[in-house]
């Protein structure tokens, strides 16, 4: 005897690709988590898409940091105060252009995706129109023809609907993305104005961040600043088309856009420093000629899929794009808060607890980039499995990239937790910074997999385009752990530093768990 539908049975091993799950599973949210944990590293269709989107992305991602090393290491061969003068100015650069790049390439990449698919969505319903009225029509002719027509006849009509099929194929591909238009223009936008503001006020700026009238690296950082901010309008443009190429769920062309930009920063970057004599300002000109090298390929790939400039002025979605980047910018200002004031609270402690901290921090930060990759990878396919309505779809990539983003948070931490006793001496050689490095070792290793599932939440979140939760939650995390920054430092020191830090990054994942979990928002699908 069959079970009554609706009601309670046990799961069968069939029921992972059965799209309607068990009632009991629908009306309990939480269950998305364990959702077919047993699949998580199955290469399914599911898994190829994730890793054909997720490892070129982290790739991508890594790139940047591996040449600012290389950069690093040629300006340190000019002299100590250029190296830290360039420091200065880089750490100031990346402040001001984080501002405006999370929220671009975040929203850009929601928006891109979700128009794009309903784009594929009516192409493919137009095209099975066009084959269903060629059908028809042939069937019509197929009528009218006399029993004695010859044969001759049959297939003129036949190579005349096919044609019209045909036709239709061969029609031009290349998409109308009015997000993509609007992103290019703001950040176009938003590049020109970063450097008009660096530009015009390097010094005041450069002043405010210590390095006064009379130091030795007022002029070079000076030089590099303004140089470096001449390729604002370059890194803010390319960052605009990797959030389109992303919504198209592409991170291969911008990986390799990327690398072939940071190549040639590695290759000119000798021979403006060192043959040309350029010094710092050669660093700069190499770094600003790397950037417009990474947009001209973007904008050259780019222009053979989509249409650029929209139909009219009232196509651009600017409205829709300030409304929710100026949510991810409060929440880019409460993160980078949080990060910032932990360093100034390692930096009361004396030089030794903050080169400490700096390392242990540096690390902390890098290890995100791979959760990174799963949290772009989760963005755009649930972006356009939710503009598809594809809620089956939408519950199979949440699950999965959660799933891979606890796992790799659990294998960063044991890798972390046995290296960093060894690898710490790669950065410091000096006993006392060693020691107190130690004492951080423990919570870099402890904190992965709360951190990289922290990160794929993001990802998740954004993909459903609920921004103004992300927004929210984040400034509330902010203001909870900005209190335990204070009490928990002047206190504990620089163990109390990082149990704040854990508490920041805890209730970061809380957030995004809790907003799943109880199925609210956009995620009330989850309920049945």
């Amino acid at each position: 005897m069959e079970p009554l539908e609706g009601s309670f049975v046990g799961t069968t091993s069939s029921e992972e690709d059965d799209p309607f799950p068990s009632v009991k599973e629908r009306r309990i949210p939480i269950c998305i988590f364990f959702r077919n944990a047993r699949l998580i590293l199955k290469f399914d269709e599911l898994g190829r898409e994730i890793a054909q989107i997720a490892l070129p992305a982290a790739l991508a991602l890594t790139a940047d940091p591996i040449a600012s090393l290389v950069d690093t290491a040629f300006i340190g061969r000019i002299g100590p105060a250029e190296l830290a003068a360039v420091g200065v100015s880089i750490a100031l650069f990346n402040q001001v252009s984080r501002i405006a790049i999370f929220p671009l390439v975040s929203v850009t990449t929601s928006f891109v995706a979700e128009e794009d698919t309903i784009r594929s969505v009516s192409s493919e319903a137009q095209e099975s129109e066009c084959l269903e009225a060629c059908s028809i029509e042939n069937a019509e002719n197929m009528e009218l023809i006399p029993q004695n027509e010859s044969s001759d006849h049959l297939s003129e009509l036949i190579q005349i609907s096919s044609f019209k099929v045909s036709k239709f194929d061969q029609m031009p591909r290349r998409r109308h993305i009015p997000s993509a238009s609007s992103a290019l223009v703001i950040g176009s936008v938003l590049g020109l104005l970063q450097a008009i503001f660096l530009i015009s006020a390097a010094k005041p700026l450069l002043n405010f961040m210590g390095v006064g009238s009379d130091s030795p690296m007022l002029t070079p950082a000076q030089q590099y600043l303004t140089l470096r901010s001449l390729g604002a309008p370059a890194v803010l443009l390319s960052l605009a088309m990797q959030g389109v190429f992303r919504g198209f769920k592409d991170t291969t062309t911008p990986l390799i856009a990327t690398v072939a930009g940071d190549v040639t920063n590695i290759i000119l970057d000798p021979l403006f420093i060192f043959v040309f004599h350029l010094g710092v300002s050669g660093a700069a000109i190499a770094h600003v000629i790397s950037q417009y090298v990474i947009s001209l390929i973007l904008l050259w790939k780019l222009m053979q899929q989509i249409d650029l400039l929209p139909p009219s002025f009232k196509h651009l979605q600017f409205g829709r794009f300030l409304k929710n980047g100026f949510l991810l910018l409060m929440r880019v200002v409460a993160v980078t808060f949080c990060v910032t004031l932990a360093a100034s609270m390692a930096a009361r402690l004396g030089p030794t607890s903050m080169a400490a901290f700096q390392v242990c921090l540096q690390v902390w930060l890098a290890t995100s980039l791979l959760a990174d990759g799963l949290a772009v990878a989760g963005q755009a396919i649930l972006a356009s499995a939710f503009a598809k309505k594809d809620y089956n779809k939408a519950r199979e990539t949440t699950s999965r990239v959660l799933q891979l983003g606890l796992l790799l948070g659990l294998a960063l931490a044991v890798l972390l937790g046995v290296g960093m006793h060894f690898g710490a001496r790669l950065f410091t050689t000096d006993v006392g910074v060693l020691r107190v490095i130690s004492i951080g070792i423990p919570f870099i290793a402890a904190t992965q997999p709360i951190n990289a599932l922290a990160f794929v939440f993001d990802g998740v979140n954004f993909g459903a385009s609920d921004f103004a939760y992300s927004a929210y939650s984040m400034v509330a995390v902010a203001v909870v752990s900005i209190l335990c920054l204070f009490i928990l430092s002047s206190s504990h020191g620089f163990i109390g530093i990082w149990i704040a830090l854990t508490i920041y990054m805890s209730l970061r994942a809380f957030a995004g768990f809790w907003r799943i979990g109880t199925g609210t928002g956009p995620w009330n699908f989850l309920w049945g």
